[in-house]
């Protein structure tokens, strides 16, 4: 069963400006795709309707089977837990340390100290990330700040990570340690979907590519077909 799967999603808004148009595809569990195209071409628009700040005018977008259209009220919140997200611009909390940051969405779970404490310290350090616990944002390079933001986008293991741009502000090193970092997480069960502009770096990551222009999804590739690249 796939973890996400659009079918036949368009999403129109006021006055005729159309963001996707019959948009069909599906996210295996343990996959890693790209989702690509110009700007304007319906990459955010994409990633809104998974997480429930949009709503589709046409079509179905299905999350573990489930119609999301009939997701609601508190429902929401219970959906958007499932989801890990990454921001181009991390988000972290600047009064709050490292530790705080990635704890928080445990905390909003309301699991004991003791569990959280354990979970937070184990990623860290398997993010390179133990020595800098108790920095505070401010006091982190772009590249431990976009770290951290990911951290806390898994802390809580969830099944899908969505990804907006996660390397737009990074320069070409750090953009390949944070792709790199992420390719990492279906080893671990969790699918991710990627929206990025930056075609080399998504070529050069042999994934699953989709190509969205003027919202419409005019290429699905396969990892084998990047390979001559």
């Amino acid at each position: 069963m796939p973890v996400l799967q659009f079918d036949n999603v368009s999403k129109h808004y006021p006055g005729g400006q159309v963001a996707l148009a019959e948009v069909s595809f599906a996210v295996e569990p343990g996959e890693m795709l790209f989702v690509t195209g110009r700007s304007g071409a319906g990459k955010s628009t994409l990633l809104r309707l998974i997480h429930l700040l949009e709503r589709p005018s046409r079509g179905a977008v299905l999350f573990q089977d489930r119609n999301l259209a009939r997701v609601r009220g508190a429902g929401i919140a219970r959906h958007r837990r499932q989801i890990g997200v990454v921001h181009q611009h991390h988000r972290l909390l600047a009064d709050r340390t490292v530790e705080d940051n990635v704890a928080l969405p445990l905390v909003l779970r309301g699991l004991r100290r003791h569990e959280i404490g354990k979970r937070v310290w184990h990623l860290l350090d398997r993010l390179g990330l133990g020595a800098r616990a108790k920095a505070l944002p401010g006091q982190l390079s772009a590249g431990e700040q976009q770290r951290v933001g990911i951290a806390r986008a898994v802390i809580a293991e969830p099944c899908l990570l969505i990804a907006d741009e996660p390397t737009g502000n990074l320069d070409p090193a750090l953009s390949a340690e944070i792709m790199t970092l992420l390719a990492g997480l279906p080893e671990r069960g969790t699918s991710v979907l990627v929206a990025s502009h930056d075609l080399m770096l998504v070529k050069r990551m042999r994934k699953r590519v989709l190509v969205l222009e003027q919202g419409r999804l005019v290429d699905d590739i396969a990892p084998e077909e990047l390979a001559d690249a």
